[in-house]
């Protein structure tokens, strides 16, 4: 693991990882990665941050060294992956994720599966993780737009104000902590929550 400290003003790197089998084989086509792309296009206002892409199958080995892969040679500062979460046999994507990890961050699995129910019972059946690898946060998210969409931007009522919060509230402060970017985002979408102390003036 790349041991060198990484600097808070240095760019903004974001890793994508869609895993599916069929889509990585090319039966269908992907839709994790463009569905995040798109979502954090609208999000993320701070400037000159970039992708890192991969569409990989559900194969345990290939999901640790593409997450290894991502943060320790791209120096990605936040890896986000969508697919394999659900408790079928071919479904991995926890287990790689929780081999690469230093920490572990529970309340982001725990959010989003709040998020989830409010919707479909079988939320409950997703297996979700967040940890720590080094100075970068990797946070795994479902497979489908649309519940990639609530569990990072949260519920809003009629008006527009939060009902519950996404998960992507807590990300740049976290991303803060363990010395990486300071991530802006569009207050419109998510608003970002950090203490007033770690609030840089514009």
């Amino acid at each position: 693991m790349n041991s060198t400290p990484m600097s808070a003003d240095a760019p903004l790197v974001i890793g994508l990882v869609s895993i599916s089998d069929r889509a990585s084989s090319g039966v269908y086509q992907d839709e994790g990665i463009p569905s995040l792309l798109a979502w954090l296009r609208g999000a993320i206002t701070s400037p000159a941050w970039r992708e890192e892409t991969r569409l990989i199958a559900d194969e345990q080995p290939l999901i640790e060294s593409t997450l290894r892969e991502l943060v320790d040679e791209r120096a990605c500062q936040l890896v986000l992956t969508t697919g394999g979460t659900g408790p079928a046999l071919r479904d991995v994507t926890p287990e790689a994720t929780l081999a690469v990890a230093d920490k572990v961050m529970p309340g982001f699995g725990e959010q989003m599966r709040q998020i989830s129910l409010r919707f479909v019972p079988t939320a409950i059946l997703s297996r979700q993780v967040a940890v720590i690898r080094g100075q970068c946060l990797i946070i795994n998210l479902p497979g489908q737009p649309k519940a990639i969409r609530e569990t990072l931007e949260g519920l809003k009522d009629a008006e527009g104000k939060p009902v519950v919060h996404g998960i992507f509230a807590a990300v740049p402060y976290c991303v803060d902590l363990i010395g990486g970017p300071y991530i802006e985002t569009d207050e419109a979408v998510v608003k970002t929550f950090r203490p007033k102390s770690a609030i840089r003036s514009k």
